[in-house]
């Protein structure tokens, strides 16, 4: 059952579109996480649809209903902000009441409706205590509660745990994935923490200048993305990027890159021409390193130690370097000459547009993938 329906929805401030065309489909029970850099428009999404901003163009329905000139109370949607917002002088009881109050909720099914969801997200025990006797996180959840107390259709989240430390974060993360398990109802959630998009998602859409880059599920997201701005928004480290040109087009592509050197890959790239530009993308974990013979191969510029794994730098010429996730104890040092070895599998071929070029759906003979050439980078 369709919950929630984004029907070309635009957004205009003065001269600027903040969002362009935006078309979506939330179910019922979903956990979606909007994510995207900075001015993205991921937050005057999620304010169109809690009714805090108007629609300039499209239509926004919830359970089939056209809700664009409904007020926020009408909307069956309840909100928690990035700022705890709560009232300093109230109890967390009063705090968690008072959107109930508002509604003149009769006394018993309001306190009722309280003592729940306070139990829930285990503040039972501090109904009395006031938000400056609380940690972050316990402030956070009583924000969640004020908005659960109304039991809403749709749970929106605006940046909810941003404010938080680390540790705070990671615990409030897990707290929100058991409490949606819970409830099961409709939960959108904005961020621009990926962690927190992977994590937590059913459903992740990536927006991109105001427009919807991709929408699926975080695996599919991360493995096959549709873009090479996807590509290299998910992923820490990101996703390197090698340039390359077309040799052969058709539906496997002759690529010539200075790491593979001439190379047959399982790319769809009949619709481009020869010598197009292409980038041919892979993943750190997806890179494996050997020892190279002399002078060959290419320079270890750092090497990153995280207790659990070690992060490679490579030199490449290029502005950023390349990065291999090895093993902790794989022994590179900076300085180091080694060769290449890419897991053809998850490689990834984006054309001049940062478009995904489709993955020839049969098993097709390539050519073995060589080591980068000495000097080539």
């Amino acid at each position: 059952m369709i919950k929630l329906k984004l029907d070309n929805v635009n957004k205009q401030l003065g001269g600027a579109r903040i969002l362009r065309d935006v078309n979506l489909e939330i179910a019922a029970g979903e956990f979606v996480v909007f994510v995207g850099p900075s001015g993205c428009g991921k937050s005057t999404l999620l304010r169109l649809i809690a009714g805090l901003d108007s629609i300039c163009a499209g239509d926004l329905l919830i359970d089939g209903r056209r809700v664009n000139d409904l007020e926020p109370r009408e909307r069956g949607v309840g909100m928690v902000f990035q700022s705890y917002a709560l009232y300093p002088h109230m109890s967390v009881y009063d705090n968690i009441s008072f959107g109930l109050k508002l509604a003149k909720t009769e006394k018993t099914s309001l306190r009722e409706r309280v003592l729940k969801t306070a139990q829930i997200l285990q503040l039972d025990k501090l109904l009395q205590r006031k938000p400056k006797e609380l940690s972050g996180g316990q402030r956070q959840r009583v924000a969640m509660g004020r908005a659960m107390a109304r039991e809403p259709d749709i749970l929106l989240f605006d940046e909810p745990l941003s404010n938080l430390d680390a540790s705070l974060r990671v615990q409030m993360r897990n707290e929100i994935a058991r409490l949606h398990a819970r409830l099961g109802s409709t939960m959108i959630y904005v961020t621009h923490d990926q962690v927190e998009a992977m994590t937590l998602a059913d459903k992740i859409v990536v927006l991109n200048g105001g427009r919807v880059e991709q929408v699926g599920s975080p695996r599919e997201l991360y493995e096959r993305p549709a873009s090479r701005f996807v590509a290299g928004f998910l992923g820490s480290p990101r996703m390197n990027f090698l340039p390359a040109r077309l040799q052969a087009s058709g539906e496997t592509s002759l690529i010539d890159s200075p790491v593979l050197g001439m190379t047959s890959l399982p790319f769809d790239s009949s619709n481009l021409a020869t010598d197009a530009p292409l980038s041919l993308g892979i993943r750190p974990e997806h890179v494996s390193l050997k020892a190279a013979e002399g002078a060959a191969g290419i320079v270890v510029t750092a090497v990153e130690y995280l207790g659990s794994e070690t992060y490679v730098h490579l030199e490449t010429g290029q502005d950023e370097p390349l990065i291999c996730r090895c093993e902790v104890h794989a022994g590179w040092q900076a300085g180091d000459r080694v060769e290449l070895l890419l897991d053809i599998d998850n490689l990834h071929l984006f054309d001049a547009d940062g478009t995904a070029l489709k993955r020839h759906p049969h098993a097709i003979e390539t050519v073995p993938l060589r080591p980068a050439r000495a000097g080539a980078l």
